[in-house]
């Protein structure tokens, strides 16, 4: 036992106290009983860097913060499909976060991303949710391995900012879990991160900071979550409803309001002071993990090493779109002209609560130059200001084109300016802004040997993307995003990162289209399952690119997949990757599986398995991949649960969602489904019973056998039998009069639903 060591107890406090530890004491720290030797600990946002502010706190990045490293956000990192990146990117953060004594990171955010149109899916990973619980699971193993906890948020179909602190997400059951939960549950079974962070919104019509549901049936009950759930920054609605449904600890301080309101309840009768103990415990439990770990990281940060960590983490986060004849990689001595204002002032992190002051700065232009051996011109080509003058943005267009002419290749940075997206607000469009548009039609005229490099962190229409030879996709890069992106540009750094969310030719295709933002405080999911790649594929719609493209600098080639089910009943996928080309370079493999002939609607695939891997030029190696049993399942509506069908599954394994490069199918044993038999089961369950169904048929065929003159009133081809599939058993009787009477359906359901020895 240390000095540091709480030992203090729930039934060491007082009413008053027990109610305190479940608010905050200012904008970042808990609240300390120091009576009983239980002290204050902090949190702070990220998550692609640590915020610690100095001085007084909010939530909107708006306040300055203690130097940090600024790593790709998400939406870059999810591109690298990269588990062992993300974990040590997580354990660079963690280190930080525990050098600065801070207990809790506030992160990783793994909402799915809806709609392009979200003003804060930069904090996001992916538009599918395997992709999003897999890293999700790397980040927060990591960080927590230093001795500090994460936040897993925003808990949950937190999918939008419109409205975001009221409307409600309504979702039908098996979009809600299939798509909008998943993640989060993979990330609890395989992570455990110490708090998990309930969203604003409302989740059919409750708010998720007071839905019992949610945040303990679900959570707790069903995924095992051991730790403390605590507030978004605001989000709690009536703190006494919240605290038995689930909610431990409301962030940042109510001065007091909410304490007083729960032991008032507790006194009232109204609050079980049970429900009080159990948030209280935990807080105290989060707080012993925090003295526990704290000083895990003693010293300086190590600014350089973390720098490089970023660097790296950059360069895999940039995916290749496009490289028509080659143009890429950048010979180093070539005449270039650099155009474009990100260039010089890089787009590097989103605005926000994730807002962080990087130690350092890498622009694009200094780190080409620095890479470069012969000339590099520069022209600004645009204003990033939001009002500029047409006189103003003609001679920058002029200036550019100017650039480009004399160059051999030109560079053209484009992206969204900051107040395009932020958090807080959704994007009206998914378009470039049009002044960078012409800068990029008067340079193209120019001189047509155009790279356009992109930096935003939602995606952009390319209406330009059979014009210009060669796009890189740059997201935002974090602090060393400039010299990644040289990196990536004079081949010193194969691209290999993978589009996790599609790129669409346009708004009106994406599947929330007609759905988004909502009106009067609702949201309707009615695209239901169908989201991202899902929604493209099912309709059969062209796409700018495809979920999980991405191209190198080398090529590979697959061999035709093999697949086995494991003793546990999971799908091991192997397939042999080889490095075709004639440089080194990173392959990411891609599974999918589909069910045809399934009795409920799926997608045409779905992302169950990726892998990345390394290879030599010219090197070849097997790659496995494994399928979880689990993820095979669907949310069964009639049970309530997870249900594996059973059936011949098709296995694709590809370099993105329509570049499938083999194909095998497997036998999958389902799971046994028992569903009770009521007056409103239809005939074609009552058949598909495992009891009755034979009993049920032989009598079908029976009373088909006397109704006479059937035959002769139907149309050729016309099947009887399948008209009377959907009918409910329960009004047989009228049609076959005494044959089947009530009491004779009775007793076939008791017959089905009776205990089996």
């Amino acid at each position: 036992m240390t000095d540091n060591d709480v030992t203090a107890t729930v039934a060491d406090l007082t009413l008053e106290e027990k109610a305190s530890l479940t608010s905050g004491l200012n904008f970042w720290h808990t609240k300390p009983v120091e009576r009983v030797g239980i002290p204050s600990i902090m949190m702070t946002d990220g998550p692609h860097g640590l915020r610690k502010q100095a001085g007084a706190g909010d939530h909107l990045g708006v306040g300055s913060s203690v130097p940090a490293t600024c790593f790709p956000p998400a939406v870059g990192l999810g591109s690298s499909c990269d588990v062992e990146l993300l974990d040590r990117v997580g354990r660079a953060l963690g280190a930080e976060t525990s050098i600065e004594g801070v207990a809790v990171l506030l992160g990783p955010g793994i909402n799915i991303k809806r709609s392009p149109l979200c003003g804060r899916n930069f904090e996001y990973f992916s538009e599918d949710p395997l992709i999003s619980g897999v890293l999700g699971a790397a980040f927060v193993t990591g960080v927590q391995s230093q001795g500090v906890g994460t936040s897993l948020k925003h808990f949950a179909a937190n999918n939008q900012e419109t409205d975001r602190m009221r409307a409600s997400s309504d979702i039908d059951p098996r979009p809600l879990r299939e798509i909008y939960l998943r993640g989060f549950e993979r990330v609890v079974r395989d992570a455990q991160p110490w708090t998990v962070m309930c969203s604003y919104n409302k989740i059919n019509g409750v708010y998720a900071s007071e839905d019992p549901w949610l945040l303990t049936r679900v959570l707790r009950d069903e995924w095992g979550f051991e730790g403390l759930v605590v507030s978004d920054w605001g989000a709690v609605n009536e703190r006494v409803k919240g605290l038995p449904a689930g909610l431990d600890l409301e962030m940042p301080s109510s001065s007091g309001r909410t304490d007083a309101e729960l032991v008032a309840a507790v006194r009232a009768g109204d609050l079980d002071e049970s429900a009080l103990d159990v948030a209280a415990g935990r807080v105290i439990d989060l707080v012993r993990k925090a003295q526990a770990g704290a000083g895990a990281v003693a010293g300086l940060l190590d600014v350089d090493a973390h720098h490089a960590l970023a660097r790296e983490a950059a360069g895999r986060s940039i995916v290749l779109l496009k490289n028509e004849g080659d143009i890429l990689p950048l010979a180093k001595d070539a005449n270039l002209a650099v155009l474009g204002a990100f260039a010089e002032k890089p787009r590097y992190q989103g605005a926000g609560s994730s807002l962080i002051n990087p130690t350092r700065l890498d622009t694009p232009l200094e780190e080409i130059r620095a890479l470069a051996t012969g000339e590099v011109a520069y022209a600004p080509g645009f204003s990033l200001a939001a009002d500029v003058a047409e006189s103003e943005a003609a001679q920058l267009r002029d200036e550019a084109a100017a650039a480009a002419s004399a160059a051999e290749v030109v560079v053209l940075f484009l992206g969204l300016p900051a107040r395009l997206e932020s958090e807080g607000y959704d994007r009206d469009d998914i378009d470039l802004p049009a002044e960078q548009l012409a800068v990029l039609d008067a340079v193209r005229a120019a001189n047509p040997n155009v790279v356009v490099v992109l930096s935003n962190g939602g995606v952009v229409a390319l209406p330009f993307a059979r014009d210009v030879p060669a796009i890189l996709e740059g997201w935002l890069l974090g602090q060393a995003g400039g010299g990644a992106t040289a990196d990536v540009l004079f081949g010193d750094v194969n691209p290999s990162a993978k589009l996790t969310e599609t790129i669409p030719l346009r708004l009106s295709d994406t599947p929330a289209y007609l759905d988004f933002p909502g009106e009067f405080g609702h949201v309707r999911y009615s695209e239901g399952l169908f989201v991202g790649y899902r929604w493209y594929d099912a309709r059969n719609l062209e796409v700018a690119y495809p979920f999980g493209h991405g191209l190198s600098y080398t090529t590979f080639s697959h061999t035709d997949a093999a697949v086995r089910v494991t003793d546990s009943g999971d799908l091991e996928v192997t397939v042999t990757v080889t490095n075709t080309g004639q440089r080194d370079g990173r392959e990411i493999v891609q599974v999918y599986t589909s069910l045809p002939g399934s009795t409920v609607q799926r997608p045409v695939r779905e992302l169950k398995g990726f892998a990345s891997v390394a290879l030599t030029a010219g090197q070849s190696r097997e790659v496995a991949v494994t399928v979880r049993r689990a993820d095979l399942a669907y949310w069964d509506i009639r049970v309530d649960d997870w249900i594996v069908e059973g059936g011949e599954y098709t296995v694709e394994v590809g370099a993105s969602s329509r570049d499938i490069r083999s194909s095998v199918t497997v036998a999958v044993e389902g799971d046994p489904v028992a569903i009770p038999l009521t007056r409103e089961s239809s005939l074609a369950e009552a058949i598909a019973h495992p009891v009755v169904g034979e009993m049920v048929q032989g009598a079908l065929r029976q009373m088909m056998a006397t109704v006479e003159g059937l035959e002769s009133v139907m149309p050729e081809g016309v099947s009887m039998d399948r008209m009377m599939m959907s009918f409910p058993i329960g009004r047989m009787s009228m049609m076959t009069g005494d044959q089947v009477s009530p009491e004779m359906i009775d007793g076939l359901i008791a017959m089905a639903n009776a205990p089996q020895q």
